[in-house]
Protein backbone atom coordinates (compact mmCIF):
# COMPACT_ATOMS: atom_id res chain seq x y z
CA UNK A 1 0.00 0.00 0.00
CA UNK A 2 2.78 2.69 1.23
CA UNK A 3 4.46 1.69 -2.45
CA UNK A 4 1.39 2.97 -4.25
CA UNK A 5 0.75 6.11 -2.49
CA UNK A 6 4.67 7.17 -2.65
CA UNK A 7 4.28 5.85 -6.76
CA UNK A 8 1.51 8.18 -7.31
CA UNK A 9 3.66 11.43 -5.06
CA UNK A 10 4.98 13.29 -8.04
CA UNK A 11 0.77 13.30 -9.27
CA UNK A 12 -0.06 14.75 -5.78
CA UNK A 13 1.76 17.24 -6.09
CA UNK A 14 1.06 18.71 -9.44
CA UNK A 15 -2.66 18.14 -10.03
CA UNK A 16 -3.86 20.02 -7.06
CA UNK A 17 -6.26 19.46 -4.33
CA UNK A 18 -9.58 17.55 -6.00
CA UNK A 19 -7.08 15.52 -7.69
CA UNK A 20 -5.35 14.18 -4.65
CA UNK A 21 -8.57 13.13 -3.66
CA UNK A 22 -9.43 11.12 -6.32
CA UNK A 23 -5.95 9.35 -6.78
CA UNK A 24 -6.13 8.63 -2.78
CA UNK A 25 -9.75 6.57 -3.21
CA UNK A 26 -8.49 4.58 -6.43
CA UNK A 27 -5.27 3.37 -4.81
CA UNK A 28 -7.22 2.62 -1.26
CA UNK A 29 -9.85 1.04 -3.67
CA UNK A 30 -6.80 -0.64 -5.87
CA UNK A 31 -5.59 -3.04 -2.47
CA UNK A 32 -6.63 -6.41 -3.02
CA UNK A 33 -8.28 -7.74 -0.20
CA UNK A 34 -8.66 -4.73 1.63
CA UNK A 35 -12.41 -3.47 3.17
CA UNK A 36 -11.24 0.07 3.98
CA UNK A 37 -13.27 2.43 2.05
CA UNK A 38 -10.85 5.26 -0.11
CA UNK A 39 -9.04 7.96 2.20
CA UNK A 40 -9.88 11.68 0.77
CA UNK A 41 -7.12 14.32 1.07
CA UNK A 42 -9.16 16.23 3.42
CA UNK A 43 -9.41 12.89 5.46
CA UNK A 44 -5.33 12.37 5.62
CA UNK A 45 -4.37 15.72 6.70
CA UNK A 46 -7.69 14.98 9.26
CA UNK A 47 -5.70 12.22 10.17
CA UNK A 48 -2.15 13.96 10.15
CA UNK A 49 -3.28 16.32 12.39
CA UNK A 50 -5.02 14.63 15.44
CA UNK A 51 -1.88 12.55 15.21
CA UNK A 52 0.47 15.49 16.08
CA UNK A 53 -1.89 17.30 18.07
CA UNK A 54 -2.51 13.94 20.40
CA UNK A 55 1.40 13.34 20.14
CA UNK A 56 2.20 17.33 21.11
CA UNK A 57 -0.08 17.13 23.83
CA UNK A 58 0.58 13.69 25.19
CA UNK A 59 4.43 15.00 25.51
CA UNK A 60 3.45 18.53 26.48
CA UNK A 61 1.54 16.62 29.40
CA UNK A 62 4.71 14.75 30.78
CA UNK A 63 7.18 16.79 30.33
CA UNK A 64 5.85 20.49 31.85
CA UNK A 65 5.50 18.36 35.48
CA UNK A 66 7.22 17.91 38.63
CA UNK A 67 10.26 15.85 37.72
CA UNK A 68 9.29 15.79 33.36
CA UNK A 69 12.51 16.10 32.71
CA UNK A 70 14.40 15.50 36.17
CA UNK A 71 13.24 11.70 36.64
CA UNK A 72 13.64 11.05 32.47
CA UNK A 73 17.36 10.38 31.47
CA UNK A 74 16.48 10.92 27.60
CA UNK A 75 16.09 14.45 28.37
CA UNK A 76 17.21 15.52 31.71
CA UNK A 77 19.06 18.97 31.76
CA UNK A 78 22.72 17.64 33.02
CA UNK A 79 24.81 19.90 34.84
CA UNK A 80 26.41 22.22 31.81
CA UNK A 81 28.55 20.90 29.64
CA UNK A 82 30.82 23.83 29.59
CA UNK A 83 31.17 24.33 33.12
CA UNK A 84 32.55 20.35 33.69
CA UNK A 85 35.77 21.55 35.13
CA UNK A 86 33.31 24.25 37.73
CA UNK A 87 31.58 21.03 38.72
CA UNK A 88 34.27 18.84 39.84
CA UNK A 89 36.45 21.48 41.85
CA UNK A 90 32.84 22.28 43.60
CA UNK A 91 32.71 18.20 44.75
CA UNK A 92 36.28 18.45 45.70
CA UNK A 93 35.05 21.31 47.72
CA UNK A 94 32.57 18.95 49.73
CA UNK A 95 30.01 20.75 47.35
CA UNK A 96 27.97 17.72 46.04
CA UNK A 97 24.71 18.76 47.60
CA UNK A 98 25.15 21.83 45.77
CA UNK A 99 26.12 20.74 42.47
CA UNK A 100 22.65 18.27 42.74
CA UNK A 101 20.56 21.18 43.38
CA UNK A 102 21.68 23.13 40.67
CA UNK A 103 21.13 19.89 38.29
CA UNK A 104 17.51 20.14 40.12
CA UNK A 105 16.67 23.68 39.28
CA UNK A 106 17.83 23.38 35.67
CA UNK A 107 15.37 21.03 35.41
CA UNK A 108 12.58 22.29 37.12
CA UNK A 109 12.86 25.70 34.79
CA UNK A 110 12.78 23.20 31.80
CA UNK A 111 9.90 21.94 33.41
CA UNK A 112 8.05 25.03 33.51
CA UNK A 113 9.05 26.44 30.50
CA UNK A 114 7.43 23.38 28.71
CA UNK A 115 3.96 24.21 29.25
CA UNK A 116 4.02 26.87 26.85
CA UNK A 117 4.51 24.71 23.75
CA UNK A 118 1.45 23.58 23.41
CA UNK A 119 -0.06 26.58 21.51
CA UNK A 120 2.68 27.21 19.34
CA UNK A 121 2.61 23.43 18.43
CA UNK A 122 -1.12 23.39 17.75
CA UNK A 123 -1.24 26.46 15.61
CA UNK A 124 1.85 24.98 13.93
CA UNK A 125 -0.62 21.88 12.60
CA UNK A 126 -3.34 23.91 12.39
CA UNK A 127 -1.67 25.65 9.18
CA UNK A 128 -0.52 22.25 7.66
CA UNK A 129 -0.40 22.29 4.18
CA UNK A 130 -1.59 19.56 2.06
CA UNK A 131 2.28 19.00 0.82
CA UNK A 132 3.12 18.60 3.85
CA UNK A 133 0.57 16.17 5.32
CA UNK A 134 2.50 13.92 2.18
CA UNK A 135 5.72 14.65 3.01
CA UNK A 136 4.76 13.36 6.75
CA UNK A 137 2.47 10.61 6.02
CA UNK A 138 5.14 9.07 3.67
CA UNK A 139 8.07 10.55 5.49
CA UNK A 140 8.76 7.09 8.01
CA UNK A 141 10.14 7.42 11.47
CA UNK A 142 9.94 11.34 12.69
CA UNK A 143 8.60 13.11 9.88
CA UNK A 144 6.20 14.79 12.01
CA UNK A 145 8.66 15.86 14.53
CA UNK A 146 11.13 17.29 11.86
CA UNK A 147 8.23 19.56 10.51
CA UNK A 148 7.12 20.82 13.68
CA UNK A 149 10.84 21.45 14.03
CA UNK A 150 11.24 23.25 10.98
CA UNK A 151 7.96 25.62 11.84
CA UNK A 152 8.38 25.83 15.43
CA UNK A 153 11.85 26.43 16.77
CA UNK A 154 12.33 29.91 16.31
CA UNK A 155 9.10 30.70 18.14
CA UNK A 156 9.61 28.18 21.24
CA UNK A 157 12.81 30.10 21.62
CA UNK A 158 11.02 33.18 21.78
CA UNK A 159 8.34 31.56 23.90
CA UNK A 160 10.34 30.03 26.28
CA UNK A 161 12.91 32.37 27.55
CA UNK A 162 11.22 34.47 29.45
CA UNK A 163 9.22 31.52 30.79
CA UNK A 164 13.01 30.11 31.71
CA UNK A 165 13.70 33.61 33.29
CA UNK A 166 11.12 33.87 35.58
CA UNK A 167 11.56 29.88 36.56
CA UNK A 168 15.35 30.76 37.39
CA UNK A 169 14.64 32.96 39.52
CA UNK A 170 11.52 31.37 41.20
CA UNK A 171 13.25 28.10 41.52
CA UNK A 172 16.21 29.97 43.07
CA UNK A 173 18.65 28.69 41.05
CA UNK A 174 21.32 31.37 40.97
CA UNK A 175 21.02 31.09 44.47
CA UNK A 176 23.28 27.82 44.23
CA UNK A 177 25.08 28.71 41.12
CA UNK A 178 26.32 32.07 41.80
CA UNK A 179 28.39 31.01 45.04
CA UNK A 180 29.69 28.26 43.19
CA UNK A 181 30.90 30.18 39.94
CA UNK A 182 31.96 32.22 42.00
CA UNK A 183 34.70 30.49 44.07
CA UNK A 184 35.55 28.61 40.98
CA UNK A 185 35.91 31.88 39.27
CA UNK A 186 38.38 33.38 42.21
CA UNK A 187 40.55 30.17 42.21
CA UNK A 188 40.55 30.00 38.26
CA UNK A 189 43.01 33.73 38.55
CA UNK A 190 45.51 31.21 39.92
CA UNK A 191 45.26 27.89 37.85
CA UNK A 192 45.22 29.56 34.56
CA UNK A 193 41.42 28.33 33.50
CA UNK A 194 39.04 30.01 31.83
CA UNK A 195 35.97 31.48 34.31
CA UNK A 196 32.53 29.99 33.99
CA UNK A 197 30.44 32.70 32.58
CA UNK A 198 27.36 30.27 31.06
CA UNK A 199 23.69 32.11 30.07
CA UNK A 200 21.83 29.88 32.03
CA UNK A 201 18.89 30.88 30.21
CA UNK A 202 20.17 30.17 26.79
CA UNK A 203 21.57 26.71 28.18
CA UNK A 204 17.77 25.68 30.20
CA UNK A 205 15.84 27.20 26.89
CA UNK A 206 18.00 24.74 24.45
CA UNK A 207 17.93 22.02 26.39
CA UNK A 208 14.24 22.30 26.88
CA UNK A 209 12.94 22.52 23.44
CA UNK A 210 15.48 19.52 22.44
CA UNK A 211 14.15 17.57 25.23
CA UNK A 212 10.35 18.08 24.11
CA UNK A 213 11.21 17.17 20.71
CA UNK A 214 12.71 13.67 21.90
CA UNK A 215 9.09 13.20 23.49
CA UNK A 216 7.30 14.44 20.64
CA UNK A 217 8.79 12.06 18.20
CA UNK A 218 8.32 9.12 20.67
CA UNK A 219 4.26 9.96 20.81
CA UNK A 220 4.51 10.18 17.46
CA UNK A 221 6.02 6.98 16.51
CA UNK A 222 4.09 4.69 18.57
CA UNK A 223 0.92 5.98 16.42
CA UNK A 224 2.82 4.95 13.24
CA UNK A 225 3.75 1.63 15.37
CA UNK A 226 0.69 0.79 17.41
CA UNK A 227 -2.01 0.76 16.23
CA UNK A 228 -3.68 1.09 20.06
CA UNK A 229 -1.98 4.25 19.77
CA UNK A 230 -4.89 5.49 17.39
CA UNK A 231 -7.13 6.71 19.44
CA UNK A 232 -9.48 7.88 17.39
CA UNK A 233 -11.06 6.24 13.85
CA UNK A 234 -9.69 8.87 11.64
CA UNK A 235 -6.05 8.09 13.22
CA UNK A 236 -6.42 4.21 12.31
CA UNK A 237 -7.70 4.91 8.66
CA UNK A 238 -4.95 7.09 7.81
CA UNK A 239 -2.33 5.09 9.64
CA UNK A 240 -3.87 1.62 8.69
CA UNK A 241 -3.58 2.58 5.32
CA UNK A 242 0.21 2.64 5.77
Amino acid sequence: MKKLIIAFIPVFFLAGCSILEEKAAILNSQNEGSTTQGLTNSEVISGLKEALSVGVNNAVSVTSVTDGFLDNSKIKLPFPPSAQKMKQRAIDWGLEGQVDQIVTTLNRAAEDAAGEAAPIFLNAIKNMTVNDGFEILNGGEGAATRFLKRQTTDELMTAFSPVVDNSINKVKLTEYWNPVASRYNQAVRFTGDDPVEDDLNKYVTERAIDGLFVVVEEEENKIRKDPKARVTQTLRRVFGSL
